[in-house]
């Protein structure tokens, strides 16, 4: 089985070096190459084309922020993963419209990161469980100031309805399908349908309307 091939982007050496010794212990996980900044970053997937990058925001000649966002427009199928110590909505909505996979503070736990580049790998987007809260709280404060609900809940079959309150809950792909004993080929195709349905795009959405529509409550 092929290894996934992971790009380092962080400007302080002592943190991306600890970072790097943390990844090189995992059997299906390489890591290909260490960049200092977000430039450096971008000439760096053009060369050795990574699966996922674990990227810093802060950092000197192009932040992580900006440097998402020209890498996903170059690379769409690119996952990159947000590492930072930024916490503060702005941020964190911020990378995600950026076109993120996921976001991670930096004391987060080596099991949660580890977890993180296999689902961004996978397809699926992971926030860490603080992050979690704050966008559900942002979702759910919409909802109480009647903010744009989506419509169409009716035109989604049953069973498009229970993966997506799974999507909602944080489940990923291979949960999914072995929870309803389909495949997570199948559990992508329904995700697929639902957001085509729904013309909603991302994990962040599918939840936000979820939420709206009660098929998750805060707290699930």
């Amino acid at each position: 089985m092929a290894k996934i091939k992971v790009i380092v982007v962080e400007d302080h050496t002592i943190v991306r070096k600890g970072l790097c010794a943390l990844l090189y212990v995992e059997s299906d996980i390489e890591v290909v190459g260490e960049a200092e900044n977000g430039r450096e970053a971008i000439n760096m997937v053009e060369q050795l084309m990574p699966d996922v990058v674990l990227m810093d925001i802060t950092m000197p000649e192009l932040n992580g922020m900006d440097a998402t966002r020209q890498l996903k427009k170059r690379f769409p199928d690119l996952k990159i993963l947000i590492l930072s110590v930024h916490t503060s909505e702005e941020y964190i909505f911020e990378t995600l419209r950026a076109g993120a996979s996921g976001y991670l503070v930096k004391r987060s736990a080596t099991s949660d990161l580890i977890k993180a580049i296999h689902v961004a790998h996978e397809g699926d987007s992971y926030l860490s469980p603080d992050i979690s809260n704050k966008v559900i709280t942002y979702y759910v404060k919409q909802k109480e100031g009647g903010s744009d609900e989506p419509k169409g809940l009716e035109k989604l079959s049953d069973r498009e309805r229970e993966v997506l309150q799974l999507i909602a809950e944080g489940r990923v792909n291979r949960e999914i399908a072995k929870q309803l004993f389909i495949s997570p080929k199948t559990v992508e195709a329904h995700r697929s349908n639902i957001q085509k349905k729904l013309k909603l795009s991302g994990t962040a959405e599918l939840t936000k309307y979820a939420i709206i529509k009660g098929l998750v409550e805060l707290g699930f």
